[in-house]
C-alpha cells in the first residue's frame, strides 16, 4: 500500500520524499518512474545523484577517470537502470547525456570563475564577490535574491563566444537555456544544455544553431540625478565640441536638433546662437554682467561630469547616465544615434541601425546601453590609415584616428530616433529582431569556480556583456538517493535546482546516517523545514514495506527495537 501510495505521490507531486529502511523499493520505484516519464517524453533527460560522503566527496584518491572513481557509490542506481532498460540503450543514453549519473557534490558544479562579471542593481560584480542574500538581476531586468553560493574549486573552464561579440566563461557542465531552429519551428519551449553538449556543434546548413536568450525587459537601475538632459548629453557627444578651448558648440545640418538643444538648455541658463554655416554656439546670455562674468552652466555641468576637454577620440558616458533608469539611457542612446547614427535600409531586409565613433570608450558605452536595454551591438573597427580623406570647405582632412562601426539591433519597443527623418526612415522599414547565438566555444585552462542559484522563477541571471545564463535543470526528472547523508546546506542547493517541468523525488533512511559527529543531515532539516507544504508529499514505509528477503524485516524489525530500548534508558 505504500509503494501505491509512493508512485501515485510521484505522478502527481513534483517533490516527493520517499523516507524508510532499506529494502522497501524506494530507489527502484523512483527510477522506474523516471524511466516511464523519459520514454512518455515528458522531461528530456535523468539525473541520477547520491552524497559519496564515504569518500569525503573528493574521491581523488580512486584510481581512473571519473567514472571509475563515482561507480562503487552510484552502482545500485546503474543496478535498477539496468533491470528496467537493456544495457545497450543505457549505455547510449549515458553517452549522450540524456542520463546523467554523478555525486552530489559533482552535479551542483554547474559553475562560472570567481572573476567572472555579474549584474548587479549596482553594476558589475565578480563572481567571487557574491554573497548569500545578495541580489544580481535576473531575465526580467529586475533584480532577484541569491539563495544560494557554492565554491567549486579548480575546474576545467571553457570560453563561450557570441555572434554579436560578447563572451563569457564557464565550466563544461554550466547550464545555458537555448533554443535551436527546430524549437522555433515547432514552436517549442526552449532547451537546456550543458557546455559540453555544444561542442563542436554550433551551426547546422551555414546557419548557427543555438540561439540564447536576451534580457526581456531593459535592465532596472536606480534613478539618478543627472545636470544634463540625457537626450541633449548624447547630441552632445555626437556632434558636439567640448574641448574646453572655447565655449562648447554644436554642428548640424538639422535644424530640427537645435531645436531640441535649445529646449532642454532653457532649464540651465544658456542660449544657442548660430555661428556660420552648420555650426552653433552655446553660450551664458548672462556672461557678462555688471557684477563681472558669469560662468556657462553648461561649462560647468561638463566639467562635473568630466567631459570638458574632451575630444572625438576620448568622447565616454559618465556612470551616472549608464547606471540609470532605463527612460535616462533610451534617451542617451536616441540622442547617440539621431547625431552620429542612422537607419540602414537593404533590399528585403529589415532595417538595420548603424552608430559610429572614434572614441574606443564610448564605443564600448554604447554597447553597455544597448545590451542594458535588451538589444545587440555588433562592432568593427576602420583602421585610419588607408582610408579616403573627408572634405571641409573643398579641403581634404586626413583621418586622424580608428573609427569603430556598430550595427545594433534593438527591441520592438525601444524607439531609436527622435529625429523626424531618421525616424520615418526605420517606421517604414522596420527594425528586425535582436539575436544572440553561440559562434564558438574554446579551452581555456583550470580556474577556481563558484556557482550560485537565485531566486527568480527561471532561474536565470545576467552575466558578462549582459549574457544570461542559470544553473537550474528544466525539464528532468531528478532522483537524489541516500539524502539522509546530505548536510542542510547541500540539499537547500539540490531542491533549489529544481525548474520547470522537472520532477524530483528524494529517497533516504534516517536512521542510517553516516555524516561527521554533529552535522545534521539535510534529510531530516528538510522533512522538518518542508512537512507543511502541500505541494510536497512526505512518503514514509516501514518495516512491513521490505520487498527484500524475509530476513531483512527481521534484520529492520530488531534494530528498531533495540534503537527503542536505548533511547527508553
Amino acid at each position: 500500500a505504500n509503494q501505491r501510495k509512493y508512485i501515485e505521490a510521484i505522478q502527481d507531486k513534483d517533490l516527493t520524499f520517499g523516507i524508510g529502511p532499506a529494502g522497501t523499493g524506494k530507489s527502484f520505484l523512483a527510477v522506474a518512474m523516471a524511466v516511464q516519464s523519459l520514454f512518455a517524453k515528458q522531461v528530456n533527460r535523468i539525473i541520477l545523484t547520491r552524497p559519496a560522503v564515504e569518500a569525503g566527496e573528493k574521491l581523488g584518491f580512486l584510481p581512473g577517470d571519473l567514472q571509475d572513481k563515482v561507480d562503487p557509490y552510484l552502482r545500485p542506481l546503474y543496478d535498477a537502470l539496468f533491470d528496467l532498460v537493456d544495457t545497450e540503450r543505457v549505455t547510449k543514453m549515458l553517452e549522450k547525456r540524456i542520463i546523467e549519473i554523478a555525486p552530489l557534490a559533482f552535479m551542483r558544479g554547474r559553475s562560472q570563475p570567481l572573476s567572472s562579471l555579474l549584474m548587479t542593481p549596482s553594476g558589475w560584480r565578480k563572481m567571487g564577490e557574491i554573497k548569500l542574500g545578495d541580489f544580481v538581476i535576473g531575465s526580467d531586468g529586475k533584480p532577484t535574491e541569491v539563495i544560494g553560493v557554492f565554491p567549486q574549486g579548480k575546474k576545467q573552464v571553457y570560453r563561450l563566444t557570441m555572434t554579436d561579440g560578447a563572451t563569457v566563461l564557464a565550466c563544461s557542465e554550466h547550464l545555458w537555456q537555448v533554443k535551436t531552429m527546430e524549437d522555433k519551428r515547432r514552436n517549442k519551449p526552449a532547451r537546456v544544455l550543458e557546455t559540453q553538449e555544444m561542442l563542436g556543434n554550433f551551426r547546422r546548413n551555414h546557419q548557427y544553431r543555438y540561439e540564447l536568450p536576451l534580457v526581456s525587459a531593459p535592465v532596472e537601475f536606480e534613478p539618478q540625478n543627472i545636470p544634463i538632459d540625457a537626450y541633449a548629453l548624447g547630441l552632445l557627444l555626437g556632434d558636439g565640441c567640448i574641448t574646453g578651448k572655447t565655449s562648447p558648440a554644436f554642428c548640424t545640418t538639422d535644424t530640427e536638433l537645435v531645436s531640441a538643444l535649445e529646449y532642454s538648455f532653457a532649464k540651465i541658463n544658456v542660449q544657442i546662437k548660430h555661428k556660420s554655416a552648420n555650426d552653433y554656439t552655446i553660450s551664458n546670455p548672462n556672461a557678462r554682467s555688471k557684477f563681472g562674468n558669469v560662468s556657462n552652466h553648461l561649462t560647468d555641468a561638463l566639467r562635473e561630469l568630466s567631459l570638458l576637454g574632451t575630444y572625438s577620440a576620448t568622447k565616454f558616458i559618465p556612470k551616472n547616465y549608464l547606471y540609470n533608469s532605463a527612460e535616462v539611457r533610451t534617451a542617451l542612446l536616441q540622442g547617440l544615434l539621431d547625431s552620429d547614427g542612422g537607419p540602414i535600409t537593404q533590399a528585403g531586409r529589415t532595417c538595420r541601425i548603424q552608430y559610429s565613433t572614434t572614441s574606443e570608450k564610448l564605443k564600448n558605452d554604447v554597447i553597455f546601453l544597448v545590451q542594458s536595454l535588451g538589444g545587440t551591438a555588433n562592432w568593427r573597427k576602420r583602421k585610419a590609415e588607408g582610408r579616403a580623406p573627408g572634405f571641409a570647405n573643398g579641403r581634404e582632412i586626413p583621418n586622424r584616428t580608428d573609427s569603430y562601426v556598430l550595427d545594433i539591433r534593438l527591441p520592438e519597443n525601444i524607439k531609436p530616433f527622435r529625429l523626424k527623418r531618421k525616424a520615418e526612415i526605420y517606421e517604414k522599414f522596420g527594425g528586425g529582431r535582436p539575436m544572440r547565438f553561440i559562434k564558438n566555444i574554446e579551452f581555456v585552462g583550470e580556474m577556481e569556480t563558484q556557482c550560485i542559484s537565485v531566486a527568480a522563477l527561471d532561474s536565470l541571471y545576467l552575466t558578462d556583456d549582459f549574457i544570461l545564463t542559470h544553473n537550474t535543470l528544466n525539464d528532468a526528472f531528478i532522483i537524489l538517493d541516500e539524502a539522509q547523508n546530505t548536510t542542510g546546506e547541500q540539499m537547500k542547493m539540490f531542491l533549489t535546482r529544481i525548474g520547470f517541468g522537472s520532477k524530483v523525488v528524494v529517497t533516504g533512511d534516517i536512521t542510517q546516517i553516516d555524516l561527521p559527529r554533529g552535522q545534521r543531515s539535510g534529510l531530516k532539516e528538510a522533512e522538518r523545514v518542508l512537512q507543511n507544504i502541500e505541494e510536497i508529499e512526505f512518503v514514509y514505509f516501514g518495516k512491513k514495506d521490505v520487498v527484500r528477503h524475509r530476513l531483512v524485516q527481521l534484520i529492520v524489525e530488531a534494530y528498531e527495537e533495540e534503537t527503542n530500548n536505548t533511547e527508553t534508558e
